[in-house]
Order: structure tokens, then sequence, then C-alpha cells
């Protein structure tokens, strides 16, 4: 049964975000080498532009721009060459999209840079656990925060014990990561949350969250779901033949109350949404 989507009304810097009456759609923009699927990355300042435009283009709702490989097994980057990857992409395109720019990163340092650079959402993958400073820096900014639930860490994630009850370790750990976002001065309507998909989970775990992604809407927040193109979507196949697949797990996100969908193929999951979001809004494609 499809699940009936709350609204909300985040706030940004330059105006507000409604979330919940059609599915917003991430764009990614990797600016490194080594992100899990190649189509995604860009080597040089020209060709993030480029590709910024063109994500915009092809009707993406928001940009996110990460510096650091977060895909299983991956090495942290070190401070200053993230800052060096990310800052001249966002002091670029300020002024140049219509859309807002999300910072993904776990650091509270190229948070707060990008941030004066001209991004408006910080993207963290850890919820704030490995950077203490990022919460309070998040806070004095003002600006939203997706809190993300993570397994262990990027490197060896893939590899820890598999979770008793998933779910539920999701929606605690999320719940708590809120409250303590909160009490740290973010506020309510500013915190969207991710189960993270593919962050220390088995397949399994990933489909689980998928179907009961409903649960998490008793958390009140926007929920944000990134599953395009990740090993459980085709585990047998490269990112690059993943594309179907990723195309019915957009779906099923949506139709169980996703109002973010992360993803690399905008033109094709703008279809892909408007599709479900006609479905589960029972109304008529625009």
């Amino acid at each position: 049964m499809a699940f009936a989507r709350q609204i909300f009304e985040v706030p940004l810097p330059s105006g507000l975000l409604r979330l919940g009456e059609r599915t917003l759609l991430m764009g990614v923009l990797n600016v490194n080498r080594d992100s899990f699927y190649g189509a995604s990355r860009v080597s040089s300042m020209s060709e993030a532009v480029e590709k910024s435009h063109r994500i915009q283009q092809e009707g993406a709702d928001l940009l996110d721009v990460g510096g650091e490989s977060t895909r299983p097994g991956a090495e942290p980057v070190p401070l200053h060459d993230e800052l060096d990857r990310v800052l001249p992409v966002v002091e670029a395109l300020r002024g140049k999209l219509r859309i807002p720019i999300s910072i993904d990163t776990y650091k509270a340092e190229v948070a707060r840079r990008a941030v004066e650079a001209g991004a408006e959402v910080i993207n963290d993958i850890s919820a704030g656990r490995f950077d203490p400073e990022m919460i309070p820096t998040v806070a004095r900014l003002g600006v939203p925060l997706i809190l993300m639930h993570l397994r262990g860490e990027p490197k060896t994630m893939q590899h820890l014990p598999r979770s008793s009850d998933i779910l539920r370790e999701v929606i605690t750990e999320l719940g708590e990561s809120s409250t303590r976002a909160q009490k740290a001065g973010v506020h309510r309507d500013r915190i969207l949350i991710d189960p993270g998909i593919g962050f220390g989970k088995s397949l399994d775990d990933n489909l689980t969250l998928l179907k009961h992604l409903p649960d998490l809407a008793g958390l009140s927040h926007p929920i944000v779901v990134g599953s395009s193109r990740k090993g459980f979507t085709g585990p047998d196949r490269p990112p690059e033949e993943r594309l179907f697949a990723t195309a019915a797990t957009v779906a099923a996100a949506i139709l169980h109350g996703a109002h973010v969908v992360r993803v690399h193929d905008v033109s094709a999951m703008r279809e892909v949404a408007r599709m479900a979001d006609s479905i589960l809004l029972e109304r008529r494609l625009d």
C-alpha cells in the first residue's frame, strides 16, 4: 500500500524548500577520482561546472557536491585535499545555479567554508559522529542538515557483523542523532534523515529498509534515500549496468514516503519520480 507523505517546509538561506508535494531529486557531483561509479566523477573545474549545469537542466532540485568517496573500503581524505576539491567548485557555481547546493562532508571545517562559499545544505554520512564540531557548526550556520545512518566507517563498514534488527537500529539511532542535534541548537525544521542504504548494511538489510521506510516517518523529519547504482541493486553487475534496478529502488522509496532521492542519473530518475508520484498522489502525470 502506498504511503501518504508528510509535508515539510525546510528553511534555506535563499528561501523555503517545500517537501512532500512531489519527490525532489538530488543530483550527485563527485569531485574526486575514486567514487564507485565512474560517470559521476569530475576531474577539472570546467568539467565540474559544466556537469553541474547539466544536472540542473536534467531536472535536479538540489546539487550534492562531494570531495571524498565514501564507498566501501574508501580511505579518508585529508582536510586540505577535500577543501581544495570542493571549495573552488562551490565558489564557481555561486549565483549561477537556480537550485541549492548541498555539501557532502562529515568535516565541520569543510561544511563551514562551503556554506560561506554558497552551499545551503550539509549532508553528513556520519550524522555528526565523526567530527564533534560538526553539529555545533551547523547550528551556528543555520542551514539544513541531513543526518544519515552509518554502521562503522566507510573503510570497514561492510565487514561488520550483521545487525540483529536493522530497522530498529536505524530508527533508534537516527532518533538519537536528531535529539542530539536539536540540543546543540539545530532547529528541528532544518533536520532531514537518511537510512543510509548501503552503508554497513547487507543486501537483505537494504531491502528491509526500503520496504519498511514508512516506519521512519514516525521520527517526523523529511526522508532522504540514496540507493542509486549501489551494490545491492546488482551484486553480479558493475555499477554501469544497474540503471533499471536503481529505477525500481527509487520508485519503491517514493511509494514508501521518501521526500528526496539522491541519484546519479537525473534525467532518467526524473521520469521514474514523476510516475511514482502520480501513483502515490493518485493524480495524472503533469
